[in-house]
C-alpha cells in the first residue's frame, strides 16, 4: 500500500515527518470513509474532515443530489458542521482534509472560514480551484491565504472516484 511505502521512505529521515505523515493519513482515512458513504448514496464520492487541535470539529460528504442543494458539497457541509460545533464561522488554526481538490465555491468558503491549512488527496483538472485551474486559496488579491498540501492517499481516493464514474457509465439509463 502507498502508506507503507511513504512510511518506509520517511523512516530514514526526520521522525517529525513520519509523525506528520501518520497524522495526515489518519485524518484523510476518515475523509475517505465519508467519501465511501457518499458513494453509498449514489453521490460523487467526496468526503471532508476539519480538524483542530487533533480533534474532528466538522465533517461531511457530498450530498447535492439527495438534498437538491447545489451547495451541499462535502467541504461546505463540513464547514457548516464545524461552525456549529465551535460556535463561530471562523475556524483559525483548523485543517481541512478532503479527498478531492475543492471547486471555486468550496475554496471561497475555506478562505472565508479562515482555515489555516487544506490537505487534499486528488487534484481536479476540470474544476479544481486550489492549484489545478487556478489557486483561490493563495491569491494575492484576497486577505487570507491557506496553506495547501496534497497527494495524501491519492491512489486510494482516485480509484474510488474512477470506479464510481465507471460504474455510472455502465448502468442503464
Amino acid at each position: 500500500m502507498i502508506f507503507q511505502e511513504n512510511r518506509r521512505l520517511l523512516s530514514s529521515g526526520n521522525d517529525n515527518s513520519l509523525a506528520s505523515m501518520d497524522h495526515n493519513v489518519k485524518w484523510m482515512q476518515r475523509a475517505f470513509e465519508l467519501a465511501q458513504k457518499a458513494k453509498e448514496y449514489d453521490e460523487v464520492p467526496v468526503g471532508a474532515v476539519i480538524v483542530h487541535e487533533d480533534k474532528i470539529i466538522g465533517e461531511g460528504w457530498n450530498q447535492p443530489i439527495s438534498s437538491h442543494d447545489p451547495t451541499a458539497h462535502a467541504e461546505i457541509i463540513a464547514l457548516r458542521n464545524a461552525g456549529n460545533n465551535v460556535g463561530n464561522y471562523r475556524l483559525p488554526g483548523a485543517t481541512m482534509y478532503v479527498t478531492l481538490e475543492p471547486c471555486a465555491m468550496c475554496a471561497g468558503a475555506i478562505v472565508h472560514a479562515r482555515l489555516s491549512k487544506l490537505i487534499f488527496a486528488v487534484a481536479d483538472p476540470k474544476t479544481g480551484a486550489c492549484g489545478s485551474i487556478f489557486n483561490l486559496l493563495q491569491t494575492e488579491e484576497l486577505n487570507h491565504k491557506v496553506e495547501i498540501d496534497k497527494s495524501i492517499m491519492e491512489d486510494e481516493c482516485r480509484a474510488l472516484i474512477q470506479t464510481f464514474f465507471k460504474e455510472k457509465r455502465l448502468k442503464p439509463s
